[in-house]
């Protein structure tokens, strides 16, 4: 069975995010970039799939610029068997990733593609149901369990009221939550022999897709700054500030 895991190249989540001075968009100049924290358990779980016999080779892709490529090599240390680039300057939104990820799911034929829920950059959560929708495949999103036999994959996800199981025949998409696992950490030897193996680069503009823009950021500014917060003598001045400053009581 083959595992197809796309992912994304975000700033790494240590990182404070700065604003560009004209306030058009989020400022990356000299910032450490890394894998979406998402995107590496969908890596994870797709290489115990591997390591348990159940899948038989793990296809990691991207869609980004020439750097992204750094993250594709990560994924192969981590255990990958291949990696994809499409490559594109632009900056694109959930919809166009989805038809270029539809379009890589055509060429590669995967019984199984896992990614993470949502990236931690834009935070929209789209992706995955969308590339479900235009490839017509059932969809298990936000997936604390994953179990593979007799050719379903039972996805445990997490809901308001608990916890849901769904059963999905194969091929099917799943997204990754935080609890499905914890990823492990790539040893030098398995960097090094990631240099080896193979990565193919598609112009994403040879893929037939319109990537013309729809939506149009008009303005980026930081959140306000939370104020300090006080310490209070007793309870009757607590409730007192709660009632007369704070409004909530």
């Amino acid at each position: 069975m083959k595992v197809l895991v796309p992912i994304k190249r975000v700033i790494d989540y240590n990182v404070k995010a700065r604003v560009k001075p004209d306030n058009s968009g989020v400022d990356l100049t000299n910032v450490k970039m890394a894998m979406n924290p998402f995107c590496e358990i969908a890596v994870e779980e797709a290489i115990r799939l591997k390591e348990a016999g159940i899948a038989s080779e793990v296809v990691v892709v991207t869609i980004g610029a020439k750097a992204s490529q750094e993250q594709l090599r990560t994924a192969l240390a981590l255990g990958a068997d291949k990696a994809i680039h499409v490559e594109t300057e632009q900056n694109l939104e959930s919809l166009h990733i989805a038809k270029l990820l539809a379009k890589v799911v055509e060429q590669e034929s995967p019984e199984l593609v896992i990614l993470g829920k949502q990236s931690i950059d834009s935070d929209n959560n789209q992706t995955g149901q969308m590339l479900a929708a235009l490839t017509n495949r059932g969809q298990g999103t936000f997936a604390s369990k994953v179990v593979i036999e007799n050719g379903k994959v039972n996805v445990t996800r997490e809901v308001d009221g608990g916890l849901q199981t769904v059963a999905l025949n194969l091929p099917a998409i799943v997204t990754t939550d935080l609890r499905l696992n914890e990823p492990r950490y790539a040893s030098l030897p398995n960097i090094m022999k990631a240099k080896r193996k193979p990565l193919e680069v598609i112009a994403a503009d040879s893929l037939g897709v319109d990537l013309a823009p729809r939506i149009e950021v008009v303005h980026v500014e930081e959140p306000a700054k939370r104020s300090g917060g006080i310490i209070v003598e007793d309870v009757a001045q607590l409730v007192e500030k709660l009632k007369t400053e704070a409004k909530v009581i």
